[in-house]
């Protein structure tokens, strides 16, 4: 993994294992296209104001720009919306591979 990354917490702490696990998913995602640019992941858990808990994913590639937002439904679990997050990524991905190859 050769890209820049930048990983941001709303209201919450930083945790070195969530980055370990955020940084571990992108390992997986520069396998499906080598060729990202940067990347900034923010993770927001849900606050009082009854806003609900996100993990969005902005991923720069050559041409464009992917961004994934998963928001959390009512009971908030950081690791099911990384899982969503990632998997909506990866698709985005392929889908962009698949542009560029002409496919």
């Amino acid at each position: 993994m050769q890209f820049p990354m930048h990983i941001a917490y709303h209201h919450m702490q930083p945790s070195d294992a969530v980055d370990a696990a955020i940084r571990t998913k992108l390992a997986k995602l520069a396998r499906f296209y080598d060729r990202i640019v940067s990347c900034r992941v923010v993770v927001s858990a849900p606050t009082r104001q009854r806003r609900p808990g996100a993990v969005r994913i902005d991923l720069t590639v050559p041409g464009g720009e992917l961004v994934v937002n998963r928001k959390t439904s009512e009971r908030w679990q950081l690791g099911i919306a990384l899982r969503d997050a990632f998997q909506s990524a990866r698709r985005q991905l392929e889908d962009f591979a698949r542009r560029q190859r002409g496919a």
